[in-house]
């Protein structure tokens, strides 16, 4: 049952029709645990979430992730509904379908109408499967914004805290990559000069605001019906200072109330888009002992599999809280419901709270 947290659970504008609703996904990557979100003593560090976001959403209190947790594969888990168990340090597709290519096959869409904005090396793949069902081609265009930001500084040291790439494994990262290819996205797809970009980036503070820049351009110039977005500055907590991840857990927030508030202001998703905001998991416990707290996510304990999500906009209920526990493979056959393609292969089920 879910418990109307304000007076008002009143239904969403619900006149957008199937074939113009649009969706954008926000991965909070890097994985947070609720004591720093929205358990009592972690409410300070989102506040945009909790005042601007929570009271417009419906928000379910336990998503429950049981696959592999690594940020890769377990992206790639949300992204087909299956827990794929491909190695997360490795340039490799989902073995499952995803659900760009469920909705690009079954909805007849063309290749700009899906995208990933995404971490660089490693999520380069994260657009379609190996699956023989679909083929090469059939899935999101991805863009690395890291990538293009290698591209357009060629290696020049004052973006270098923008290209930082791996927290978990950094001596084990490639070298990110970025040459022509990136620049004629810069250019031909984002409308961006290579001057402009260059200049905007220096003002920017982390990857993932660099990544909502990015977002903003797509929207702007493509105005996808799918987006997906991955964010990762979280994923500093690896480093081990407790004050670094709390920092991206608040400027998370705080790009996630971007995201919405362009929604808002733009014709083209105003009015007829569901925005989902969740983590790819938690952290490890304190208390566990075969861990290292909120640094890593290795037990596999309760913290670190479950977490939250989410989901406003165009038909959904405002101000309901759901408490029962759901997976995190349900996303995928959720949208599938919500924007009418099938989701064959997913071996999750349609929130139906939500559809």
């Amino acid at each position: 049952m879910g418990s109307a947290f304000l007076p008002s659970a009143a239904l969403a504008r619900s006149g957008a029709t199937r074939n113009k609703r649009k969706v954008i996904v926000i991965t909070f990557g890097g994985g947070a645990r609720d004591q720093e979100t929205f358990a009592p003593e972690g409410q300070e560090n989102i506040p945009h979430l909790m005042r601007e976001l929570l009271p417009r959403s419906t928000f379910f209190t336990q998503v429950v992730n049981r696959g592999i947790l690594g940020h890769y594969v377990a992206t790639a888990s949300l992204a087909t509904g299956v827990y794929e168990t491909i190695n997360n340090f490795a340039s490799l597709p989902p073995e499952h379908p995803t659900v760009f290519e469920y909705f690009r096959k079954d909805l007849r869409r063309p290749p700009s109408d899906a995208w990933v904005v995404a971490p660089s090396n490693g999520f380069n793949r994260i657009g379609e499967s190996n699956n023989r069902s679909y083929g090469p081609g059939a899935g999101a265009r991805v863009i690395l914004p890291k990538h293009l930001l290698a591209a357009a500084s060629k290696g020049r040291p004052d973006y270098e805290h923008l290209l930082r790439d791996n927290y978990e494994t950094p001596y084990y990262a490639p070298a990110l990559q970025g040459g022509e290819f990136e620049l004629r996205q810069l250019e031909d797809i984002l409308k961006l000069s290579v001057d402009d970009f260059r200049g905007h980036a220096r003002t920017l503070s982390s990857p993932d605001e660099l990544s909502v820049y990015i977002v903003r351009q797509l929207m702007r110039q493509v105005s996808p019906s799918l987006l997906w977005i991955t964010m990762h500055d979280i994923d500093v907590a690896h480093a081990g200072a407790y004050s670094l991840y709390i920092e991206g857990i608040q400027r998370t927030d705080r790009l996630c109330a971007e995201v919405w508030d362009a929604i808002q202001k733009d014709p083209e998703y105003a009015g007829k888009t569901t925005l989902f905001i969740l983590p790819d998991f938690g952290r490890d416990s304190d208390e566990d002992a075969g861990g290292n707290g909120f640094q890593h996510h290795r037990t596999g304990d309760a913290l670190s599999r479950t977490t939250w999500m989410l989901a406003l906009g165009e038909g959904v209920r405002e101000g309901v809280v759901y408490d029962r526990p759901i997976d995190s493979t349900d996303l995928v056959p959720t949208l599938g419901s919500m924007l009418n393609f099938s989701t064959s292969f997913a071996q999750g089920k349609p929130i139906q709270e939500l559809v």
